[in-house]
C-alpha cells in the first residue's frame, strides 16, 4: 500500500484539502445530471454515490484524524448512508494508507524523545495496521513480540477545526436544528479528545481487562506503561483474524455461537455492571484467535453511562413500557426525545416513530435466548431506517432529539448488533452476564 510522507496539520492546510474534495463532489453532480439523460434515475444516483464516496474517502484518508474518524463512525450507520458510502468509509476501520517509515521515526522521536531502536530490541518502521487516529508497528523487547501504536502527528490539535468543517454536513444529514444542538457536537468532540490521549487509553485498557477477565473465551493483550506515552501505546502483539475476516471464512456454527456469547456477555457486563462501555464496536477492534478466543483491542473510546440516563433508557426497552402508552410517552420525555415545546403533531409523530422503531430494536431483550442470525429481524431494522430516511414529514421537523448520551450508546448497540449478525450467532443467552 502506498505510504504518506506528510499529513496536513494546520487549519488552512486541512480546510484547503476539504475544499478540493468539495470541488470534486461538485463535478460529480454535474456528471450526475448528464447521466440522468442517458440512464435511469437509480443508475445515475448509484454512480453519483460511488463517485462521491470515493472522492470524499480519498480526501479524508489524507487528512486522517477526526475527519476520518467521523467517516468510520458513519460507516456503522448502515441504515442511514447509501451502500457505496458504507463500503468505502468502512475502510477507515483498519485499512488506510500508513505513514512512511521516515515519518514514523520522526514522529516517534517527537512523542517519546528517543528513536525506537534506542528503546526496543527491534522495531519495524513499516506499519502492519493503519486506522483513523494511529497506526501499529511490530517491535520486540525481552524476547516478546509487541504492538506499538503511534498516533498520527497533529491529530489531537486539529479536532476542533475538523469538527467545525464536518458540522454543516452532519447538520444537514441528520436535520439538526435548535439552540441546544451543540451538545451533540461537544459530546463527539470530548470523546475524540479522549481517544487521542493514550495515557487515558492505557488506564482504561488495564481497567477493562481486569474487570472482564472472568468472561469465558475473552482475552486481552498485556500493556506496557514503561513503553507508552501520551501519543504512543505499547501492548502484546495478538495473533488472530479480524472479526470480519473470520466471518468471511468460518463454517463452524458452534464456534460462532461461542464467540457471539462472549461478545454479548462482554458488552452486557460493561453496560449493566460497570456502567461504562467500549463504544467503538467495529470489526477492526476484535480478533479471533486460532484457539477460538475473542480478543478485544483499543479502549480509547469508552462511554460512561450516568444513572440518570441508564435507568430510563433500559426501562424504555422493557416490553411492559413499550406496551403501555402513558409510560412509553413519559420515558420519551425523560430521555429528551419528546419536548415540552413540541406541537401536538410533533408529539404524535415522534411517539409513533420511536414506538415502531423500539418495538423491533428491543426484541433481543424481550426473551431469554435470541437468534442473531435472523435475517428477517435485521431486515426489518434496515427497512425502518430506509423508511424514515425518505420521510418528507420528518425532514421538516427538528431532528435535534434525545439526550446527548444516545450518540455513543446507540453507536454501541448498532455496532454490537451488526457484529452479532456478521457472526450469525445463535442461541445467545441475553442475561448470561448475570451468572458469570
Amino acid at each position: 500500500m502506498k505510504t504518506i510522507d506528510s499529513i496536513p496539520t494546520s487549519k488552512i492546510q486541512r480546510a484547503s484539502k476539504l475544499v478540493k474534495t468539495g470541488a470534486k463532489v461538485g463535478v460529480n453532480y454535474i456528471k450526475y445530471y448528464g447521466d440522468k439523460l442517458t440512464k435511469s434515475e437509480l443508475e445515475a444516483k448509484e454512480k453519483l454515490n460511488q463517485n462521491n464516496a470515493e472522492d470524499i474517502y480519498n480526501g479524508l484518508k489524507q487528512l486522517k484524524g477526526s475527519a476520518l474518524k467521523v467517516a468510520q463512525m458513519l460507516s456503522m450507520e448502515k441504515s442511514i448512508l447509501p451502500q457505496a458510502y458504507v463500503e468505502k468509509f468502512s475502510l477507515a476501520q483498519f485499512s488506510v494508507p500508513p505513514l512512511s517509515p521516515p515519518l514514523v521515526i520522526k514522529t516517534f522521536k517527537k512523542y517519546f524523545g528517543q528513536a525506537p531502536d534506542a528503546i526496543f530490541d527491534s522495531f519495524n518502521s513499516t506499519s502492519v495496521n493503519a486506522a483513523s487516529i494511529g497506526q501499529v508497528h511490530i517491535a520486540e523487547k525481552y524476547g516478546k513480540k509487541l504492538a506499538v501504536k503511534i498516533q498520527y502527528p497533529g491529530v489531537a490539535d486539529s479536532i476542533q477545526s475538523d469538527l467545525a468543517m464536518v458540522k454543516p454536513i452532519a447538520i444537514q444529514m441528520f436535520n439538526i436544528k435548535g439552540k441546544d444542538s451543540d451538545k451533540y457536537f461537544k459530546e463527539v468532540e470530548n470523546k475524540l479528545v479522549e481517544e487521542t490521549n493514550y495515557n487515558l487509553e492505557l488506564a482504561q485498557s488495564l481497567e477493562i481487562a481486569e474487570a472482564c477477565k472472568h468472561i469465558p473465551y475473552l482475552k486481552f493483550p498485556s500493556y506496557y506503561p514503561e513503553f507508552s506515552s501520551e501519543r504512543i501505546i505499547t501492548m502484546d502483539y495478538m495473533v488472530g483474524k479480524h472479526l470480519s475476516e473470520f466471518t468471511a471464512v468460518n463454517t463452524n456454527q458452534d464456534l460462532s455461537n461461542q464467540i457471539g456469547q462472549s461478545l454479548w456477555d462482554f458488552y452486557m457486563f460493561q453496560i449493566h455492571k460497570l456502567k461504562k462501555v467500549h463504544a467503538d464496536p467495529h470489526p477492526g477492534n476484535f480478533l479471533i484467535s486460532d484457539e477460538g478466543n475473542l480478543i478485544a483491542l483499543d479502549f480509547g473510546c469508552m462511554k460512561t453511562i450516568p444513572e440518570t440516563f441508564y435507568v430510563p433508557y433500559f426501562e424504555l426497552a422493557e416490553k411492559s413500557s413499550i406496551d403501555n402508552k402513558d409510560i412509553f410517552r413519559q420515558k420519551l420525555f425523560e430521555l429528551e426525545i419528546l419536548k415540552p415545546e413540541d406541537s401536538d403533531s410533533e408529539l404524535q409523530f415522534f411517539t409513533d416513530m420511536f414506538h415502531e422503531m423500539l418495538s423491533i430494536f428491543t426484541q433481543p431483550f424481550h426473551s431469554e435466548i435470541f437468534d442473531f442470525s435472523d435475517a428477517q429481524f435485521f431486515g426489518r431494522i434496515a427497512d425502518l431506517g430506509e423508511k424514515y430516511s425518505k420521510n418528507t414529514e420528518l425532514r421538516k421537523m427538528n431532528g435535534n432529539r434525545g439526550s446527548k448520551h444516545f450518540i455513543y450508546m446507540n453507536r454501541t448497540f448498532f455496532g454490537l448488533y451488526n457484529l452479532m449478525f456478521d457472526l450469525k450467532a445463535q442461541n445467545i443467552k441475553i442475561n448470561n452476564f448475570n451468572t458469570l
